[in-house]
Order: structure tokens, then C-alpha cells, then sequence
């Protein structure tokens, strides 16, 4: 039996979405009795919606300072020990990882958090971001700065934006356009 991601994707957003969560990434790996399907969550819109008004209103004492309330997840302990304990129920019940031994793993996506989908790179625009690309762009496949913008599937990044290093800090441009299609990685970078 073949590991069916989408399925167990499907799967973990229904159980997510009862919690106001969203699966931001699935990763599977590992082998033998090392493997790990691990899950990154964050509240879904509305919850962030929320947590913003709060910290708007001062209200958050509870948020880590100097960091821009877009960036958290707003994902407690308590939301990923519930999640993990009705997803991992579920998981056993539909039988979609082969194989009898893994570990569930659930978490927030971090502060340097992965960007795959085209919403991740319109929501956090103004955010310093690396990006690594299939193919280059000026004989450089690795780019760091700020996203200055998204649109129509093209990523804007401003390289004044941060020190560049290695090859980047050869390159004669001040700012990049890439082709979601060409980003093979893409992280934001802490700014604290």
C-alpha cells in the first residue's frame, strides 16, 4: 500500500478545520521504526483575525514581543495535543499510512516558516523571505530579501533589502522577479 498523501491531507484539514486550524504543510519521512508523518498547523482566518484585534487592542499580553502578529500561528500546545489525538484516531481507523509503526508529529510552522501556496506569498508581503530557485536567474539560484511583491504568479524581492552573500552579493540587481513555477524552496526569514 502506496503512502497517499492527498488523502491523508484531506483527512487532517476535516479534523483541523473542527478545531479552527489549518494545515499549512504535511511532510512524511524517515524509515523503519524512525518514520514521521509530521503536521504544521495554524488557526485558520478567522482566528487570526482575531489575535490580531487582540493585540491591536492590547490585549496579548501572552504574544512574544517584537514580533509581527502575521507572523504567529497562533497555535497552542493544547490546539496540537487535541489535533494529534483525534487525527492519529482517525489515521488508525482509515488505515492510509502502510506500514505499522510511525510517529505523529504536530506543531506550528515555526517562525521561518515554509511558503508553498501563491495565498502564503500574497499574505506575507513586506517579509524577508530566501528563496531558492530550480533554475537561476542571473547564474544565481539562491536569493534572500524583502518581498516587496505578489502578483500574477510572479514573486518581487528587494535584495537592498539584507546583506547579500555569495553569489547574490555579486549580482549587479537591486531587486528580483520569480516565477512561483521556478521556487523550488521558499522560507521567511526571522527578524527579531
Amino acid at each position: 500500500m502506496a503512502l497517499q498523501m492527498d488523502e491523508i491531507r484531506r483527512l487532517a484539514e476535516r479534523v483541523a478545520a473542527s478545531y479552527h486550524l489549518e494545515v499549512v504543510d504535511l511532510e512524511f519521512g524517515g524509515g523503519g521504526k524512525s518514520r514521521a508523518l509530521r503536521v504544521f498547523l495554524e488557526k485558520d482566518a478567522a482566528e487570526r483575525a482575531r489575535l490580531k484585534a487582540r493585540a491591536e487592542a492590547g490585549e496579548a499580553e501572552d504574544l512574544p514581543k517584537g514580533v509581527p502578529v502575521e507572523l504567529l500561528s497562533g497555535v497552542t500546545h493544547e490546539d496540537c495535543a487535541a489535533f494529534a489525538t483525534d487525527f492519529g484516531t482517525v489515521l488508525d481507523v482509515e488505515d492510509v499510512v502502510p506500514g505499522a509503526e510511525y510517529t505523529l508529529e504536530v506543531s506550528s510552522p515555526g517562525l521561518e516558516r515554509k511558503l508553498t501556496r501563491a495565498e502564503d506569498f500574497a499574505r506575507f508581503q513586506g517579509s524577508l523571505v530566501k528563496v531558492k530557485t530550480f533554475t537561476p536567474i542571473n547564474s544565481i539560484r539562491e536569493w534572500t530579501g524583502r518581498m516587496t511583491g505578489f502578483a500574477d504568479g510572479v514573486l518581487k524581492i528587494d535584495l537592498a533589502a539584507v546583506k547579500q552573500k555569495g553569489k547574490a552579493k555579486k549580482a549587479a540587481v537591486e531587486t528580483i522577479e520569480i516565477e512561483l513555477k521556478n521556487i523550488e524552496k521558499a522560507n521567511l526569514v526571522v527578524e527579531i
